[in-house]
């Protein structure tokens, strides 16, 4: 299970047989989403596969997962989704209404991400092969001319932004999962980021690098950054927005919220010069209402990142061994 949870493992696992195995300069790029050209125009290009457990939970389900996750991707590459294709996958005896219940949240989503499900599969695998309902979605968008969003353009100086709360949507999977209440019920933050990322590009296409913090959270996509830039990073642990409800239950599961998954957040690397105006522009959109500076990138240390914790310290942040909650995407 660790090497399925976008930590150390699903790095070696990648690197060791799938990137021998294909080969190609544009897989190198190992972004959430490849940058191709085609007949002049470019492209990205991304696929993903949800199976999250429960279907349902507060805030979504797999079909939400399945829409905002590709699209999502595409956007951190600075594109707009234009098709989306879907592939089910379906344990039999499932019951028909959870299929409806789930084709229906898929469409809401890609109509309020302004996205088509342009075509699909279906598959139908044996009772005790699958776990009632799985999803693949692939997706397409174009990249608006100027935007070159990698992590190679990081250079020591940019500010680091997080768009908001981080760690509820792992929160939300597991306080269903597991039955736990907590007070109040905790909501996935699953939304597309399309609009919130042309709120971003439009003041400026000199934006460096965007990331989507899911699969090992917060921590997994700054260690990610820091290693392909060949830069250091350094973030101001209190700065980092963790609502209340996210940080008590990860002290009583004894969690750390930075690992926890997110599904409608973004982390950006930003221009000094640039990065006041980025943050006011964030914060007039719903989904960056509470975006923050968290951080700078540095030349000390480089592929390290470092947490200047609240008693005045330091510690190292690691990249995940696996995953701390499994099945959350």
């Amino acid at each position: 299970m660790g090497h399925g949870g976008g930590g150390a493992l699903s790095a070696e696992l990648v690197q060791q047989i799938f990137v021998p195995a294909f080969g190609g300069e544009v897989l190198a790029q190992l972004g959430d989403s490849a940058a191709v050209s085609l007949g002049g125009t470019r492209l990205a290009f991304s696929t993903d596969s949800f199976v999250v457990r429960p279907l349902f939970f507060p805030g979504g389900s797999i079909g939400d997962l399945a829409v905002n996750g590709t699209v999502n991707d595409l956007a951190m590459s600075g594109a707009r989704a234009a098709y989306l294709s879907c592939g089910f996958i379906l344990e039999e005896g499932v019951e028909m209404p959870v299929v409806a219940g789930v084709a229906d949240a898929m469409g809401a989503a890609a109509r309020a991400a302004g996205v088509e499900v342009a075509t699909g599969d279906t598959k139908v695998v044996e009772a005790g092969h699958g776990d009632g309902v799985y999803i693949n979605t692939a997706g397409i968008g174009l990249i608006p001319s100027g935007v070159d969003l990698c992590p190679q353009r990081v250079v020591p100086g940019d500010v680091v932004i997080v768009s908001g709360d981080i760690g509820v949507h792992g929160v939300a999977i597991m306080s269903v999962r597991e039955g736990l209440e907590f007070g109040v019920e905790i909501e996935s933050d699953c939304a597309a980021l399309g609009g919130l990322v042309e709120t971003m590009l439009a003041v400026t296409p000199d934006l460096h690098v965007l990331r989507d913090p899911t699969r090992g959270g917060l921590a997994a996509a700054l260690c990610e950054i820091a290693t392909v830039s060949c830069t250091g990073i350094v973030i101001q642990e209190r700065a980092i927005p963790v609502p209340p409800t996210v940080a008590n239950a990860c002290a009583i599961l004894g969690l750390d919220p930075m690992y926890v998954a997110n599904e409608g957040k973004l982390v950006a690397f930003v221009p000094r010069e640039h990065a006041d105006a980025v943050l006011a522009a964030m914060r007039t959109h719903p989904l960056g209402a509470g975006a923050t500076i968290i951080g700078e990138t540095v030349a000390t240390h480089p592929g390290m990142v470092v947490a200047r914790t609240l008693l005045g310290g330091t510690r190292v942040v690691d990249l995940p061994l696996g995953e701390q909650l499994p099945r959350i995407c």
